[in-house]
């Protein structure tokens, strides 16, 4: 299609005009002639099927009759006139209501003329009516002619009360469909259509508007998922292999005396076969010449950090800075305290800068970075400052990446005139079908194993009731020597509500565990950093049993001698965040617990997500129920939402296509990673247009 017919505007289309266009647009984000084709419908109605009114009963919901209207009358006045009609069918009658009367409509019902009437059924003290429906004259003729399925439009309720309902949407889609139709062309390759079995595209875009039939419109459905998939994992894997061939990195040759000494003489436990694998990878990453970009993901506990201190030996040891950002200072500190005297004994120069470290301290250790004295650098966002320069970084590692945005890590890539190697660490396992269409164009490590000896925690859902017998296992947990963690929620919107709730329950517990016997810590955003360093101390020294706190400390957190985990408010967190909570405890020799307390009320999903806690302690099961419930850009952020421009495709229910067209894709690129053959032209074609303008549906080859 010519670009000036795709990117024309809808005002231009006939039943639009600048006023419609411009509520479209704000309401749908809806500007363009392409915007407008690929506004699928989220469901169909069918039309095939009929009803008689004897069969109505209060589970129905849609449906289709065939009849007569034989009386009509206005009732009310004023604002409260409505129009009611009976109808009647061979089975018995309903009634018809139009809360907005006008003449044209009463002028255009016909008495006794049979109709099709399709409508919602409405239940009102048991008087059962259909408001506003659907009419259509029944005649024999259109009846052939007549599609069945009807497509149902995305809206909102400021387009229906303008009159921009879903027949009106409707109405332009297919005055659309006439100006565009022959401009619609192929854009895969025939081999693939062939293969595959696939529907023709102007066919299946045509068709997955205008459905004459199911079977047919699960091939346009099935034909448009095949292109958005396909092209999306074609753009990330030649993605992949143009930064390969195009960006060079360091190339570290030896493995190092660091590395050396620390897995011989500092290592104090076995690395699991995973872990070992995963380290052989990144070692191949950094020795191959390439700039390494690779993704390392597993669950809580299984070791990832380790992995991540003896990458950044490699670095080390081939006479390069090494850098690791965090996303809180908790664990910036937390990661800084663990390798600290590891890199004493191993003679390596190790510091931690964050946002609120002291100006004189940043001063000099900016100076020691420029000039290469600081080997490794751990910190939050403030490593990306302007003013942080290194002196050679080798490898820069970003620790729970989803907490940053795409900006952020850029800005850290490229401390360097030569970019660092880049390892992306998440402790949020990801859906293999979602990582395939986010993180597609990275490689990808995967720690699978937890180490041994490491507690299956068992989780416990509870409401308030359960309160008094909770609180008499804590003491019984603490009298052995154990502490506990006590989480509560933080959502910005309702900030002064949680600090409350906090606050609130932290006196409770004060009650229930009172002084001398008990001491309580307690951390939160409104403390200072000095504050909350100490409370946190207070903890890790076992000075303090219970914990109360926000989410701070979701990530990173690692205190063996914790084994009890209570999440209040439970209902009010994701799935996966609810096992990034459970894995702060779990962590040492003793058994560990996990109580979810919720209100009595809850809704299906927060059910489901308790019942799925108290189930596994898997984190990629978690991962995938969590991306059925809440769909993929809530997990990754709004930050990922630009990297997956998916619009029909269901990243649950399609797993099994995703898996069997990356293969595809992987096939053609390893056979033809220029896509110069010639059955690959079309797809080279399309390939470049989408790296250009990032969108895999601006454009119609």
């Amino acid at each position: 299609m010519k670009n000036d017919i795709l990117n024309t505007s809808i005002e231009f289309l006939k039943g639009v005009g600048p006023n419609r266009a411009k509520l479209i647009k704000n309401e749908l984000k809806i500007s363009k002639f392409k915007d407008l084709l690929f506004q699928f419908p989220y469901r169909y109605i069918d039309k095939t099927k009929y009803h008689k009114i004897s069969e109505i009963n209060s589970s129905s919901s849609e449906i289709q009759l065939i009849g007569a209207i034989k009386e009509i009358k206005e009732i009310g006045i004023g604002s409260k006139k409505r129009l009611v009609a009976n109808f009647y069918d061979k089975t018995g009658k309903i009634q018809l209501v139009w809360f907005k009367t006008n003449k044209w409509l009463i002028d255009s019902i016909k008495l006794n003329t049979n109709y099709i009437i399709f409508g919602k059924i409405n239940d009102y003290k048991g008087v059962k009516s259909i408001p506003h429906p659907e009419l259509e004259i029944y005649n024999k003729d259109n009846l052939k002619k007549r599609t069945n399925l009807f497509g149902v439009y995305p809206s909102t309720e400021n387009l229906n009360k303008k009159g921009v309902t879903n027949k009106v949407f409707s109405k332009l889609i297919e005055e659309l469909l006439i100006n565009i139709n022959k401009d619609i062309k192929e854009n895969l390759p025939e081999y693939i259509l062939n293969k595959y079995k696939l529907m023709g595209r102007r066919q299946a875009i045509i068709c997955v508007h205008k459905p004459r039939t199911l079977s047919e419109l699960e091939q346009a459905v099935n034909r448009l998922k095949f292109e958005e998939i396909f092209y999306l994992q074609m753009r990330l894997i030649k993605k992949n292999i143009l930064r390969k061939q195009k960006i060079k990195g360091y190339r570290f040759e030896k493995i190092g005396n660091n590395f050396d000494d620390f897995y011989k003489n500092h290592l104090k436990f076995k690395l699991t076969s995973a872990q070992k694998r995963v380290i052989k990878e990144i070692r191949n990453d950094m020795g191959s010449g390439a700039q390494m970009n690779r993704l390392l993901q597993g669950d809580v506990g299984s070791g990832k950090t380790i992995v991540a201190f003896m990458s950044a030996l490699i670095a080390i040891g081939n006479g390069f800075q090494a850098c690791i950002m965090t996303p809180t200072e908790i664990l910036s500190y937390q990661h800084y305290n663990k390798f600290i005297d590891i890199c004493k004994a191993l003679n390596i120069s190790i510091k931690v800068i964050t946002g609120s470290s002291k100006d004189s301290y940043k001063k000099q250790l900016k100076e020691s970075l420029r000039k290469g004295e600081i080997d490794l650098l751990i910190g939050t966002h403030a490593l990306i400052y302007d003013s942080v320069e290194f002196e050679n970084l080798g490898l820069a590692i970003i620790d729970e990446q989803h907490k940053f945005g795409v900006a952020q890590r850029s800005k850290l890539w490229h401390k360097n005139k030569f970019p660092p190697h880049v390892l992306i660490m998440t402790a949020t396992p990801i859906p293999r079908t979602l990582a395939m269409s986010v993180y597609g164009d990275l490689d990808m490590s995967i720690i699978d194993e937890l180490p041994p000896g490491r507690k299956y925690i068992k989780t416990f859902h509870q409401t308030q009731r359960d309160r008094l017998r909770l609180i008499d296992f804590l003491k019984k947990e603490i009298s052995k020597g154990r502490q506990a963690y006590v989480v509560y929620p933080l959502i910005k919107e309702s900030e002064k509500l949680d600090f409350k709730d906090l606050l609130d329950g932290y006196e409770t517990f004060s009650r229930d565990f009172p002084m001398p016997e008990y001491q309580i810590s307690i951390v939160h955003g409104k403390m200072s950093n000095e504050d909350k360093d100490y409370e946190m101390q207070r903890f890790i020294e076992n000075k303090t049993q219970i914990l109360v706190s926000t989410t701070v400390i979701e990530v990173g957190v690692d205190i063996p001698n914790a084994t009890v985990m209570i999440i209040e408010s439970a209902e009010r967190f994701g799935l996966s965040q609810l096992h990034q909570l459970r894995g702060r405890v779990g962590r040492g020799k003793h058994e560990s617990y996990c109580f979810l307390i919720t209100g009595h009320k809850k809704t299906k999903e927060s059910k489901i997500r308790m019942e799925t806690m108290e189930k596994t302690n898997d984190g990629f099961i978690i991962a995938e129920k969590d991306l059925e419930l809440r769909g993929p850009g809530n997990i990754m952020g709004t930050q990922q939402s630009g990297e997956m421009p998916l619009k029909i495709t269901n990243l649950v229910s399609d797993s099994k296509l995703i898996l069997k067209i990356r293969k595809l894709v992987e096939k053609i690129m390893s056979k033809d990673p220029r896509l110069e053959n010639e059955n690959n032209l079309l797809i080279l074609k399309n390939v470049k247009m989408i790296i250009e303008k990032k969108d895999i549906w601006e454009y119609i080859s």
